[in-house]
């Protein structure tokens, strides 16, 4: 699958068993990398100096054979290298067919003409220690530079596996990486540093790829779009699914009145709010598509869900944080007519913090229910604070950890959100927008993913699905957007999905 990412140690076992199985010299694969890096750079317009900046490593090797390409194309290119690449390696090998003399990279001087590329070899994906000493006054005066930058495999100084700039990193305008993306190529900050990615194939066949064991995606359409519900042509709105959310008392109904109606614009043909008495007046004034029902109970929400076959069920917009939230669940959840799916999100979260040791058990007892938690950053650290404040491990490798604690599909959001199940399947959104980052953007999400759960996606596959549709709508609406307008801003991507070709 051209959306998985791979991990620079699942990247290094691609090489090794592309190798083997093909028979053929690794040193092949070294030079399709640095031709396709060359290309990039023969691509571009001008005819300034290049400066090719090489570390010891196989990316430093890399960077030698676009040097050598690049000046038998008659380019004017200087190499320099931070240090000799290890004998017998084929990055030794590259920087012997090279004819350019590297200079040393401390005496690194960028070229002031305003065409001059720098190709960053120096580290790729693989880097796991801080940049210093040369190398870090060498990034900087390239950054420094103006010069268009095209890193090789990842910007120097962006970890491959979490994203994260170790010491400094140099911004590139290009990135050319092989095979596949790698964690850091979408996770923040290493995003931002990377510009535009061409991911080239160097010869590693797919069955390569998946002999890895690689279960990281990044989350696009092709991911969950032939699980994606249609409806038939002889449908009716119950067999579209019935979703339903629980509201907070009467002066916090919106949330829950955003849900409902997030769920509803992703094709559920059934929504309905269920209120507590105090609230219903206030939630009947603004409700119209979207049904209402006065529910005060775990046994009201239970039978409601057992007569109207409610397939997904939201529970915390808008509801109070306390032991009132908390007991209501587990009361709902020991109930025989409990929720086939469900989506736990914003206030219950908070609630649930107080004592997350018992949530996750509570959770574990029930997996039959498929549910869905959509923390953001806070919550995520309220909800598993030893494992949010773990130092080293990657966004991805904390949404992991904390979906297996509690048995259920964890989305941690934020600008690059990560989807994670218990059995270590993972996503990464890198889409989106800085305007979803406004009040009651998160509890149309909750909703997007009820109204597909109620519609019979996979918890993975509906958290991923709604994670990338309110993305794009909110990327689409652009500046000005408000919770309100997310819905309506649904339509089209939807549209979009649905058009396309499984």
């Amino acid at each position: 699958m051209p959306y998985t990412l791979l991990t620079p140690a699942e990247m290094g076992e691609a090489d090794r068993l592309a190798v083997e199985r093909s028979g053929k010299p690794s040193y092949l694969l070294m030079l399709r990398a640095g031709q396709a890096v060359a290309d990039v750079v023969l691509n571009r317009p001008g005819d300034g100096v290049i400066d090719v900046l090489c570390g010891p490593g196989n990316n430093g090797g890399d960077g030698y054979v676009a040097a050598r390409f690049l000046w038998e194309a008659g380019l004017k290119v200087r190499v320099w290298a931070e240090a000799a690449p290890r004998e017998g390696s084929d990055a030794r090998q590259a920087a012997a067919e090279c004819p350019i003399a590297a200079a040393p990279l401390a005496d690194y001087a960028p070229n002031p003409d305003p065409d001059s590329i720098v190709v960053d070899a120096l580290y790729g994906a693989g880097l796991m220690r801080p940049i210093e000493g040369v190398a870090a006054a060498a990034i900087q005066a390239a950054g420094r530079s103006g010069a268009h930058v095209i890193a090789v495999d990842l910007p120097s100084g962006v970890s491959g596996a979490t994203g994260e700039v170790l010491g400094t990193a140099l911004k590139a305008d290009r990135t050319v990486t092989f095979a596949r993306k790698k964690p850091g190529h979408v996770l923040l900050p290493g995003r931002s540093f990377c510009g535009a990615i061409d991911v080239v194939d160097i010869g590693i066949s797919d069955d390569v790829i998946a002999a890895t064991g690689a279960k990281c995606y990044e989350n696009v359409p092709a991911l969950w779009r032939a699980r994606f519900p249609e409806p038939a042509i002889d449908t009716h709105k119950y067999r579209r699914g019935h979703a339903a959310v629980v509201s907070g008392g009467p002066y916090a109904t919106g949330a829950a009145r955003l849900a409902a109606l997030g769920a509803a614009r992703a094709g559920a043909g059934a929504v309905t709010v269920l209120s507590p008495k105090a609230a219903m007046d206030v939630n009947a004034a603004h409700l119209t598509a979207v049904m209402l029902r006065e529910a005060e109970t775990a046994t009201d929400i239970a039978a409601f869900i057992d007569a109207r076959k409610v397939g997904a069920l939201v529970y915390g917009p808008g509801l109070e944080v306390g032991e009132g939230t908390t007991g209501l669940l587990a009361d709902l959840l020991a109930s025989p007519h409990r929720p086939p799916a469900l989506v736990i999100d914003a206030s219950a979260l908070t609630a649930f913090a107080a004592d997350a040791a018992a949530f996750a058990e509570l959770l574990r007892r029930h997996q039959d229910v498929g549910t869905v938690l959509t923390p953001h950053e806070g919550e995520f650290a309220r909800m598993f604070p030893d494992i949010a404040e773990a130092q080293g491990p990657s966004k991805v490798d904390k949404a992991r950890a904390a979906a297996k604690r509690v048995g259920a599909v964890v989305v941690y959001k934020g600008a690059d959100t990560v989807i994670a199940e218990p059995g270590g399947r993972a996503a990464i959104n890198a889409g989106g927008s800085p305007y979803l980052a406004t009040a009651g953007s998160g509890d149309v999400l909750a909703g997007i993913c009820a109204g597909l759960l109620a519609q019979g996606m996979k918890p993975f596959d509906a958290a991923c699905a709604a994670v990338w549709i309110h993305a794009e709508a909110g990327a689409g609406f652009g500046p000005g957007l408000i919770a309100e307008d997310l819905p309506a801003a649904l339509v089209p991507v939807l549209s979009q999905i649905l058009r396309a070709n499984p």
